[in-house]
């Protein structure tokens, strides 16, 4: 197996300008994203948890925010029947498609939100969708976020990670079985007949012959992420990095 690298749908491709302008949108939503959710009150030792009680409406608030961000990636109006439409239990998380016509799907994204402030110092989410069930243009979206007042307030979003879902499953499979330090069996069982846009029914996960650790499809495990996860970590929160935050509250853990 060859190292995989990231990738691009073909610039023939019709949607390849909205493909690219989703992207500059999903960059953008920092400056867009909005919340009325308002936390107080909440002891500064049970802040660690805020990912477990808020990440699907932090989801399905980056979802409303690129549907308000329409003149990103629609300048020309030429996707005026499209909208991005979150859905459950399925890969990808959220589709860009047609409401004239469901059938209609331009990409797909993975969306996953981060709470900064998480004990882990990391995205925790688990990412198994193999490969064949990943469209050229589908993308894997990671919005870390943190309250306005750090201890209190409304979300922030930051500057997201993004990446093509077909190489993030081919990475991910590559260091499983390449670069993993492990004496376990480090096979795979990828499904057969897997496509883009699965129903809920299909087998579209890939399935490690050995996992005693569950720690499979943990993007933030293969190295790929280091830069980014680094580099937000050091980011200021009320003037002090956001490592050093989790580092304070986790001195006082229960």
């Amino acid at each position: 197996m060859t190292l995989p690298s990231p990738s691009q749908p073909d610039a023939a491709w019709p949607h390849y300008q909205a493909y690219r302008r989703v992207i500059e949108a999903v960059y953008a939503i920092p400056a867009h994203f909005s919340s009325r959710t308002v936390i107080e009150g909440i002891p500064a030792t049970d802040l660690q948890t805020l990912n477990t009680a808020l990440g699907a409406a932090i989801e399905e608030q980056v979802v409303a925010t690129l549907n308000r961000m329409r003149s990103v990636w629609d300048p020309a109006e030429e996707y005026q029947t499209h909208f991005f439409q979150r859905q459950a239990q399925v890969f990808p998380d959220v589709l860009l498609k047609s409401d004239r016509n469901g059938q209609d799907i331009v990409l797909g994204i993975e969306l996953k939100g981060w709470y900064l402030l998480s004990k882990e110092k990391a995205p925790n989410f688990r990412f198994t969708t193999t490969l064949n069930a990943c469209a050229d243009a589908d993308l894997v979206v990671v919005v870390p976020w943190a309250l306005s007042n750090v201890l209190s307030g409304s979300p922030v979003a930051y500057r997201p990670y993004v990446t093509p879902a077909k190489y993030a499953a081919a990475f991910r499979n590559y260091w499983w079985t390449e670069i993993r330090s492990s004496r376990s069996d480090k096979g795979i069982a990828v499904p057969d007949c897997a496509s883009p846009y699965p129903s809920k029914s299909d087998q579209v996960a890939d399935r490690p012959n050995s996992d005693r650790g569950g720690n499979f499809g943990r993007l933030a495990r293969t190295g790929m992420m280091d830069e980014y996860v680094e580099e937000t970590l050091n980011m200021p929160l009320a003037g002090i990095p956001a490592k050093d935050w989790i580092d304070f509250l986790r001195r006082f853990e229960q």
